[in-house]
Parts: C-alpha cells; structure tokens; sequence
C-alpha cells in the first residue's frame, strides 16, 4: 500500500468536480498537496477546505508558457494526478470545430504540455508516481462523443505507453477511467447518465486505487466491466447496443 505522508503531489485541474475532492482525500491522507486550474479563486476556495499543507499554482495547460511557469514555480514533487478536462456533447450532425480542438487541447495536449516536464524529473532521479485520468467513454465509439472519447482515448493509450517504458523503474503509472460524475460538465448532458456519482465517493475509489500498485482502474465497477468487455464484443453486435 502507497503511503502519502510527507509526500507532495500535484493536482491539475484541482478547481472543482473530481479534482478538488480528491485534493481534500489526498490531504487527510497526509500528502502536501499543489493545486493547479486556470481559476485561482476557485483554487484558494478549495485550499481553504484542506486539512494539511497546499499551495496554489495557477495555470492554464493550453499555454505552454504558462505550464512552464507553473512547473518551475511547484518544483520537486513525489506525484502528480492529471485531472484537467473540458466537455462538450456533439452529434457528428453538430459539428463544432472550436470545441472538438479546445477538447483535444485540454485533454489531450494539456497532459502531454504537463508530463513534458514531470517526467524527466523522475526519470533523472528514478522515482515519481504519475496518475492519468481517462475515461469510460476512451474504450470505444460512443453516440456524441466524437471529441471527447477520441481525446480521452488518446491519453489512456498515453498512460499506457507511459506503463510500458516505465515497468523496470521505480517510477509508477496509473490510469484512472471514471464513469459519469456529477459535475458542471456532466450537467451539459441531457439524458439520463448510468450509475452517476458525486464527487467525494468518487474520489474515495480514485484514492484507494492510488494506493495500490494495480495499473488501471474502472469505475463503478460494473459499468466498468461492461465498457471492458465491449472492446471484445464484434462490431454488428456493439454498434447495435449503443
């Protein structure tokens, strides 16, 4: 079992949803957390409900300046959780070119603009813990989310990847894949979502699997396993479900 006493981790996009409750989790588990989210009034609320040490870092990820920034400013940390993300809901019939990119950008690019200074860092000094939230909707085609599963995809097969090349270091990768959560960003959807949670039992799971060495969890756990599955299913039955 992990233990994150007297660690530092970084949280990007800390500023609200999953992010913020998962910073309180990380706090009463001992760990100084860093907060990063474009918002920093939002941010300094969340650091004001912390029970241990934090510190605020805003940056916005789309901004390799910034992120730079931000990185010099956090400096040596033990971990670092990847949370950031924007959401649209898109029929294909609706295409909207800014929101597809902005989603890529954020989801996607953020992540890699990020990890583009952590890990070298723990590289050099072979030690770090790397947590990438991906998504439910990344393991297969899903009825309007063209941008966001295709982005979340991507940085689940980064995490992957990441996996790979790491596994002989001691340096640790995990891939967290929640289902819906209660957020501002779900509240953009407009039928009924599966198995929804909110945030602080969510991040109880996100937490407890951080603390193990497992590499991937899904959840909740049988929505999880059926989006799993479907990666296996062919594609006349697949597409004939969703």
């Amino acid at each position: 079992m992990r233990d994150f006493a007297g660690k530092t981790y970084w949280l990007v996009g800390a500023s609200e949803g999953l992010g913020a409750a998962l910073a309180e989790k990380l706090s009463g588990a001992g760990a100084e957390v860093i907060l990063s989210a474009r918002s920093e009034a939002r941010l300094n609320e969340v650091a004001t409900r912390l029970n241990g040490p934090s510190r605020v870092v805003p940056m916005d990820v789309s901004d390799a300046k910034s992120v730079a920034n931000a990185a010099r400013d956090v400096g040596d940390i033990d971990g670092i959780v990847y949370l950031a993300g924007v959401y649209w809901p898109m029929h294909a019939s609706a295409w909207d070119s800014d929101q597809v990119l902005a989603m890529m950008d954020i989801n996607v690019m953020g992540a890699a603009r990020v990890l583009g200074h952590v890990v070298p860092q723990f590289v050099a000094k072979d030690a770090g813990h790397i947590v990438i939230t991906g998504s439910l909707s990344g393991f297969r085609g899903l009825p309007s989310a063209t941008g966001y599963g295709a982005s979340k995809a991507a940085v689940m097969h980064m995490a992957e990847s990441l996996r790979v090349d790491m596994r002989r270091s001691n340096v640790a990768v995990q891939l967290v894949n929640p289902g819906f959560i209660r957020t501002r960003l779900t509240d953009k959807n407009n039928f009924a979502m599966p198995f929804i949670m909110d945030p602080a039992p969510a991040a109880d799971i996100f937490l407890r699997h951080m603390r193990r060495k497992k590499f991937s969890c899904s959840f909740p756990w049988g929505f999880g396993a059926f989006f799993r599955v479907s990666q296996f299913f062919p594609d006349w039955l697949y597409y004939r479900i969703f």
